[in-house]
């Protein structure tokens, strides 16, 4: 009698633990929790964190987050309205707003996400198509770093009149999407470009043009480098010039100085005893013409060899 009340004991303890654990649930700060019975939504959703409680077996409750959500649309070829057609990559931030309405509409988030591919898709490629590709690009006036190069121009970056902008863009398409979205129970927080960039054959082209306009620019400076080394090189040789005529003239003034010193030496020692210096001059003369192998053939009479007579005697 003693086990069998144990046993029942043992089992109440169990299926009393049993109904705690299936009764119980805990609800974290980033979820929000809906309570369904056989298969229909029950009460209010609970939105408030902590430990709740539900009947057993028959309910279920069914988490969603209660945070911002990411969806990231497919990068996708579009026109715009000046007919250029570009890549565009999307995404966009939402979150449930109405869990029971999202429930009924939707069920799980990846219904969610294949809803909101079929409503921004489209509002993106209407709002890209209505704006020149420069709308979709960029947000304000300021002048392109993106040169023109011309013979006989400034280099002067490119203007454009920036009549709505990238960001307004945007906020269009938040606002065309915005509405569809409400019977989900979703609440579309923003939509962003992430990137956008030309087909492949237009970029090649683009690309293209880019390294011919930056090789105008390399082959400008590189033009007005080699005239300015052309110039340097001319007044260098210039200079060069000047100063090899100023050092000619120099050395020639002072050659000539020289030798108008050395002329008046020699005049004043010729005045002073000519006959001495007439003497000497010859023993020069005889130097730089007689060396010891040296022949010459004069007659006896020559006045170049009048000191040797003298000697003879």
């Amino acid at each position: 009698m003693n086990t069998l009340v144990k046993n029942i004991v043992v089992v109440g303890i169990v299926a009393l633990g049993l109904l705690i654990y299936n009764s119980a649930y805990v609800v974290d700060e980033t979820e929000q929790v809906v309570i369904t019975q056989f298969g229909r939504v029950v009460g209010d959703p609970v939105t408030t964190p902590g430990l709740k409680f539900k009947l057993p077996f028959i309910q279920k409750a069914i988490v969603f987050p209660k945070n911002l959500l990411r969806w990231d649309g497919d990068p996708g070829q579009l026109p715009t309205k000046d007919k250029t057609y570009i890549w565009v990559d999307t995404f966009a931030r939402w979150k449930i707003i109405d869990p029971v309405r999202f429930f009924q509409a939707v069920t799980t988030e990846f219904s969610a996400l294949e809803r909101l591919d079929d409503i921004i898709d489209p509002a993106v490629r209407n709002l890209i198509a209505e704006y020149p590709l420069v709308e979709s690009v960029r947000n304000t006036d300021r002048p392109l770093d993106n040169f023109e190069i011309s013979a006989d121009e400034n280099l002067e970056g490119e203007h454009y009149n920036i009549m709505v902008g990238r960001d307004e863009i945007t906020k269009q398409i938040v606002e065309q999407a915005k509405d569809k979205l409400t019977p989900f129970g979703i609440e579309l927080v923003d939509v962003k470009i992430k990137r956008i960039n030309y087909i492949e054959n237009v970029r090649q082209a683009v690309y293209g043009r880019m390294i011919a306009e930056r090789n105008q620019i390399a082959e400008k400076y590189r033009a007005e480098g080699r005239g300015e080394a052309s110039s340097i090189r001319g007044e260098k040789e210039k200079e060069l010039q000047v100063i090899k005529s100023e050092a000619y003239k120099s050395a020639q003034e002072i050659k000539g100085d020289a030798d108008a010193k050395a002329t008046n030496i020699y005049a004043q020692a010729y005045g002073a005893d000519p006959d001495f210096y007439a003497f000497i001059k010859t023993m020069e003369v005889y130097k730089e013409t007689m060396q010891k192998d040296s022949t010459l053939v004069l007659s006896t009479d020559s006045e170049f060899m009048k000191y040797f007579k003298g000697l003879e005697q």
